[in-house]
C-alpha cells in the first residue's frame, strides 16, 4: 500500500493550529511540511540526522514489545518544543513539533485518528 504522505502531513498540520512541522520518513525518504510563516530551528541536514537517530531509537523500542506492548508514540520536551513520534506503514516515522503550550494527548490523539485513515 503506497501511503500518500504529502497529503498526511498536509491533514496532520491543519489539524491544530500550535503544530510547528510535521515529517514522515519512510524508505529513506523525507516528506515534510513546515507550518508557514515559521523558520525551523534545525537546517534540512539536521533534520535528517535528528530523524535517523529517532529510526534507530524506534527500532530499540520494539524489541520490549513482546512483554510490554506495541509502542503507539514517543514524546521528549525541549526546552523550546514537544517532539512527538509515531510509527506509520512498515518502517516508517512520523515525526511531529508543537509549541509547548499544548495538551500533547489532544494533539496525539488528532494525529492517531489522521494516520488511522491511511493505514
Amino acid at each position: 500500500m503506497i501511503l500518500e504522505y504529502d497529503k498526511i502531513c498536509d491533514e496532520i498540520l491543519e489539524c491544530d493550529g500550535k503544530i510547528r512541522y510535521v515529517g514522515i520518513y519512510d524508505y529513506g525518504e523525507l516528506y515534510d511540511k513546515m507550518k508557514q510563516g515559521l523558520k525551523s530551528h534545525l537546517s534540512r541536514e539536521e533534520t535528517e540526522i535528528s530523524l535517523s537517530q529517532a529510526v534507530y531509537r524506534w527500532s530499540t523500542r520494539k524489541k520490549t514489545s513482546e512483554k510490554i506492548g506495541r509502542p503507539i508514540f514517543a514524546l521528549a520536551k525541549y526546552e523550546k518544543i514537544f517532539r512527538i513520534t509515531i510509527p506509520i506503514g512498515g518502517a516508517g516515522l512520523i515525526l511531529i513539533s508543537t509549541e509547548l503550550d499544548v495538551d500533547v494527548n489532544e494533539i496525539v490523539d488528532k494525529i492517531l485518528k489522521i494516520k488511522n485513515k491511511y493505514s
